[in-house]
């Protein structure tokens, strides 16, 4: 079992990079696939980015290809999500969630979640 939290929303400019962290409790974060998904107002949680338990294969939604990274590093505990060239669109609260599936992209195929952590791209 995991718990994961996250770090490192804010505010940015459209253009602009951000970071975001997800430290999970638990001594058995490494086999778990972890993801992030992402939530806009009034809109339903969507995929964003996943990786797979030991890191070597990523996989995205196509809107974030090219602009967001994804990578874990199981020593830490902890998997990230480096955002870069945003867009107005990208507003959203981010979560993170753990899974004990391989490519799973929808949000009933992950266990534990974290709190979430707002992203805001102003334009």
């Amino acid at each position: 079992q995991v718990q994961p939290l996250e770090s490192g929303g804010g505010l940015v400019q459209a253009g602009g990079s951000l970071r975001l962290s997800c430290a999970a409790s638990g001594r058995t974060f490494s086999i778990y696939t972890m993801a992030w998904f992402r939530q806009a107002p009034g809109k339903e949680r969507e995929f964003v980015a996943l990786i797979s338990r030991s890191g070597a294969s990523t996989y995205y939604t196509n809107s974030v290809k090219g602009r967001f990274t994804i990578s874990r590093d199981n020593a830490k505990n902890t998997v990230y999500l480096q955002l870069n060239s945003l867009k107005p669109e990208d507003t959203a609260v981010y979560y993170c969630a753990a899974g004990r599936l391989g490519i799973a992209t929808m949000s009933n195929e992950y266990d534990y979640w974290g709190q979430g952590t707002q992203v805001t791209v102003s334009s």
